[in-house]
Protein backbone atom coordinates (compact mmCIF):
# COMPACT_ATOMS: atom_id res chain seq x y z
CA UNK A 1 0.00 0.00 0.00
CA UNK A 2 1.14 3.57 -1.06
CA UNK A 3 1.06 6.78 1.40
CA UNK A 4 -0.02 9.49 -0.34
CA UNK A 5 2.52 12.40 0.67
CA UNK A 6 2.30 14.93 3.46
CA UNK A 7 0.20 18.02 2.74
CA UNK A 8 2.27 21.30 2.96
CA UNK A 9 5.55 21.98 3.34
CA UNK A 10 7.46 19.13 5.00
CA UNK A 11 10.21 22.06 5.85
CA UNK A 12 7.91 24.63 6.75
CA UNK A 13 8.32 25.52 10.83
CA UNK A 14 5.59 25.93 13.59
CA UNK A 15 3.01 25.08 11.10
CA UNK A 16 0.89 22.31 11.01
CA UNK A 17 1.34 19.30 8.05
CA UNK A 18 -2.42 19.77 7.34
CA UNK A 19 -2.43 23.89 6.26
CA UNK A 20 -1.07 24.86 3.05
CA UNK A 21 2.11 27.87 2.98
CA UNK A 22 1.01 31.34 1.48
CA UNK A 23 2.71 31.43 -1.82
CA UNK A 24 3.38 35.33 -1.41
CA UNK A 25 3.88 37.87 1.25
CA UNK A 26 0.67 39.64 2.58
CA UNK A 27 -0.68 42.63 0.55
CA UNK A 28 1.11 45.38 2.07
CA UNK A 29 4.43 43.50 1.69
CA UNK A 30 6.44 42.63 4.71
CA UNK A 31 6.01 43.94 7.66
CA UNK A 32 8.84 46.49 8.90
CA UNK A 33 10.51 45.70 11.97
CA UNK A 34 12.18 48.56 14.33
CA UNK A 35 15.76 49.29 13.00
CA UNK A 36 15.51 48.49 9.60
CA UNK A 37 15.77 50.93 6.78
CA UNK A 38 12.18 52.63 6.32
CA UNK A 39 10.85 52.55 10.08
CA UNK A 40 10.67 55.50 12.01
CA UNK A 41 13.66 55.40 15.29
CA UNK A 42 11.82 54.44 18.60
CA UNK A 43 10.47 57.75 20.14
CA UNK A 44 10.31 59.19 16.59
CA UNK A 45 6.40 60.28 14.97
CA UNK A 46 6.01 58.02 11.81
CA UNK A 47 7.07 59.38 8.59
CA UNK A 48 4.41 62.04 7.18
CA UNK A 49 2.85 61.74 3.46
CA UNK A 50 5.19 64.10 1.44
CA UNK A 51 2.89 66.56 -0.13
CA UNK A 52 2.94 66.61 -4.34
CA UNK A 53 5.01 69.65 -5.36
CA UNK A 54 3.51 72.61 -7.62
CA UNK A 55 4.25 72.33 -10.90
CA UNK A 56 6.17 74.20 -12.96
CA UNK A 57 4.81 77.26 -14.68
CA UNK A 58 6.03 77.53 -17.72
CA UNK A 59 7.40 81.12 -19.27
CA UNK A 60 4.80 82.60 -21.61
CA UNK A 61 6.02 84.09 -24.95
CA UNK A 62 5.21 87.93 -23.66
CA UNK A 63 7.33 87.04 -20.73
CA UNK A 64 10.20 85.91 -23.19
CA UNK A 65 9.76 88.30 -25.46
CA UNK A 66 10.05 90.78 -22.74
CA UNK A 67 13.43 89.35 -21.70
CA UNK A 68 14.82 89.66 -25.11
CA UNK A 69 13.88 93.11 -25.41
CA UNK A 70 15.38 94.11 -22.27
CA UNK A 71 18.69 92.23 -22.80
CA UNK A 72 19.08 93.81 -26.66
CA UNK A 73 18.36 97.11 -25.19
CA UNK A 74 21.24 96.52 -22.61
CA UNK A 75 23.39 95.22 -25.22
CA UNK A 76 23.02 97.68 -27.38
CA UNK A 77 23.74 100.47 -24.24
CA UNK A 78 26.90 99.05 -23.39
CA UNK A 79 28.54 98.58 -26.88
CA UNK A 80 27.49 102.03 -27.43
CA UNK A 81 29.38 103.18 -24.67
CA UNK A 82 31.89 101.50 -25.52
CA UNK A 83 31.99 102.46 -28.87
CA UNK A 84 31.94 106.04 -27.64
CA UNK A 85 34.98 105.51 -25.15
CA UNK A 86 37.49 106.99 -27.78
CA UNK A 87 35.02 109.73 -29.44
CA UNK A 88 36.37 113.24 -29.99
CA UNK A 89 34.22 114.39 -27.11
CA UNK A 90 37.02 112.59 -25.02
CA UNK A 91 40.02 114.21 -26.67
CA UNK A 92 42.07 116.44 -24.27
CA UNK A 93 45.04 118.52 -24.54
CA UNK A 94 48.10 115.98 -25.90
CA UNK A 95 46.23 113.39 -26.92
CA UNK A 96 46.83 111.47 -30.42
CA UNK A 97 43.96 111.10 -33.56
CA UNK A 98 43.62 109.15 -35.66
CA UNK A 99 40.91 110.46 -38.85
CA UNK A 100 38.66 106.87 -39.59
CA UNK A 101 37.12 108.45 -42.39
CA UNK A 102 38.35 111.00 -45.36
CA UNK A 103 34.68 112.83 -45.71
CA UNK A 104 35.93 116.77 -45.06
CA UNK A 105 32.39 116.77 -43.62
CA UNK A 106 32.45 113.94 -41.08
CA UNK A 107 35.91 112.91 -40.16
CA UNK A 108 35.01 110.79 -37.38
CA UNK A 109 38.11 111.08 -35.09
CA UNK A 110 38.82 108.62 -32.62
CA UNK A 111 41.35 109.03 -29.64
CA UNK A 112 44.73 106.55 -30.09
CA UNK A 113 47.50 106.32 -28.05
CA UNK A 114 50.44 108.86 -29.09
CA UNK A 115 52.56 105.38 -29.89
CA UNK A 116 49.95 103.97 -32.42
CA UNK A 117 51.41 103.84 -35.79
CA UNK A 118 47.47 105.36 -36.79
CA UNK A 119 48.37 108.33 -34.63
CA UNK A 120 47.98 111.24 -36.64
CA UNK A 121 46.84 114.59 -35.51
CA UNK A 122 48.05 115.53 -31.60
CA UNK A 123 45.37 118.03 -29.40
CA UNK A 124 46.32 121.49 -28.76
CA UNK A 125 43.54 122.85 -27.53
CA UNK A 126 39.63 121.93 -26.58
CA UNK A 127 37.66 124.60 -26.59
CA UNK A 128 33.99 123.98 -25.14
CA UNK A 129 31.06 126.19 -26.37
CA UNK A 130 29.23 126.86 -29.97
CA UNK A 131 30.89 128.10 -32.83
CA UNK A 132 28.88 129.12 -35.59
CA UNK A 133 31.85 129.43 -38.68
CA UNK A 134 34.96 128.23 -39.73
CA UNK A 135 36.87 131.54 -39.18
CA UNK A 136 35.72 132.22 -35.53
CA UNK A 137 36.76 128.73 -34.80
CA UNK A 138 40.23 129.40 -36.21
CA UNK A 139 40.97 132.77 -34.53
CA UNK A 140 39.71 131.09 -31.25
CA UNK A 141 42.41 128.37 -32.21
CA UNK A 142 44.76 130.81 -32.62
CA UNK A 143 44.59 132.47 -30.19
CA UNK A 144 45.13 128.69 -28.12
CA UNK A 145 48.07 128.05 -30.03
CA UNK A 146 49.66 129.38 -32.83
CA UNK A 147 51.17 126.41 -34.57
CA UNK A 148 47.84 124.73 -34.82
CA UNK A 149 47.19 123.31 -38.43
CA UNK A 150 43.40 122.12 -38.14
CA UNK A 151 40.37 122.69 -36.14
CA UNK A 152 37.59 120.08 -35.48
CA UNK A 153 34.32 121.39 -34.30
CA UNK A 154 31.47 119.25 -32.86
CA UNK A 155 28.15 120.22 -32.32
CA UNK A 156 24.23 119.27 -31.55
CA UNK A 157 24.74 116.02 -29.47
CA UNK A 158 24.52 118.48 -26.48
CA UNK A 159 28.09 118.86 -26.03
CA UNK A 160 29.80 121.85 -28.74
CA UNK A 161 33.56 121.69 -28.97
CA UNK A 162 36.42 122.65 -30.93
CA UNK A 163 39.61 120.82 -31.42
CA UNK A 164 42.81 122.54 -32.59
CA UNK A 165 44.96 120.06 -34.18
CA UNK A 166 48.27 119.81 -35.75
CA UNK A 167 50.03 116.69 -37.52
CA UNK A 168 51.74 114.08 -35.15
CA UNK A 169 55.56 113.65 -35.91
CA UNK A 170 56.34 110.33 -34.73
Amino acid sequence: MTTPPPQGNPFAQGQPAGQPQAPYPPQGGYPQQPGQPGFPPQGAAPYAPVPPQPARRKLSFKTIKNIVIVVAAATAIVGGYIASRDDANTAAVGDCMHRGSTSDNNPDLEVVKCDDAKAQYVVLAKIEGSFLTETLASSKCEAESKDFQYTYTESGDGKDFLLCLKDYKK
